[in-house]
């Protein structure tokens, strides 16, 4: 596959962009440890997001690994994941805030370490938002791509450190034109005492579009309803 963007996201970096249907996003973690909080916004009508309770009761899921996919709050599919040498990937967690990230870190701001100081999830998802006219209403439940919690009989959750490797990736098609609005910044749960600054390589790749058998579509008949939602969607708006 063609690559036509391609970029290292260096320490606690953000990105934000508009994928096209049918192209792929590849994400690599560089390091090992890596954890990409995600969220996804149909790109022409961004009121239609990314929902996490649609993603993981319609395809009775707790976590994400490829070849599931990912709903959004209007019955269609925003991605499908096409590859994926993790097999893990946290939906519940959510992303990091100032108040934590100090009381975790200690103080470290920009002054004082410029790029290496201490972000946190929530002001990088509104920083890159805001450049898309979206700000705190449009935070909903994001992704934690490479990252793994468990929960005991009790409900109680365990972050499992070191669970990407180096080299490892997760890659995701598109099934529908997404703004897309990551960071690199550590999981919310992550118990290392030490802010880690880890690197991601981005990578956007021409792909084919789904077919009915396709296996992220015939993993659960949801998906495929979905899908045939998004093809009517494309089918009456083009």
């Amino acid at each position: 596959m063609k690559t036509i963007h391609s970029r290292i996201l260096h320490g606690s970096g953000m990105w934000s962009g508009v994928i096209s249907r049918h192209k792929r996003l590849r994400l690599t973690d560089i390091d090992g440890g890596a954890n990409v909080s995600m969220l996804l916004y149909n790109a022409l009508e961004r009121t239609e997001r990314y929902n996490m309770p649609d993603t993981l009761k319609g395809q009775h899921i707790f976590y994400l690994r490829a070849p599931y996919c990912l709903h959004s709050d209007m019955g269609r599919l925003l991605a499908s994941i096409t590859a994926d040498s993790v097999g893990w990937h946290d939906t519940v967690c959510g992303h990091s805030d100032a108040k934590r990230v100090l009381e975790k870190y200690g103080p470290n701001n920009y002054q004082q370490s410029r790029n290496d100081w201490h972000r946190n999830g929530r002001d990088c998802f509104l920083i890159e938002l805001a450049k898309w006219g979206l700000g705190k209403k449009d935070l909903v439940p994001n992704l934690n791509f490479f990252s793994k919690v468990v929960s005991d009989e009790e409900g109680h959750l365990t972050f499992i450190p070191d669970h990407s490797k180096a080299g490892d990736i997760i890659e995701l098609r598109f099934e529908i034109d997404t703004l897309v609005v990551l960071n690199t910044c550590q999981h919310p749960l992550d118990p290392d005492p030490v802010y880690r600054h880890r690197h991601v390589k981005l990578e956007v790749l021409e792909s084919e579009p789904a077919t009915p058998d396709d296996a992220s579509l015939t993993i659960r008949p949801e998906n495929l309803r979905a899908w045939e939602n998004n093809q009517t969607y494309h089918a009456l708006r083009f």
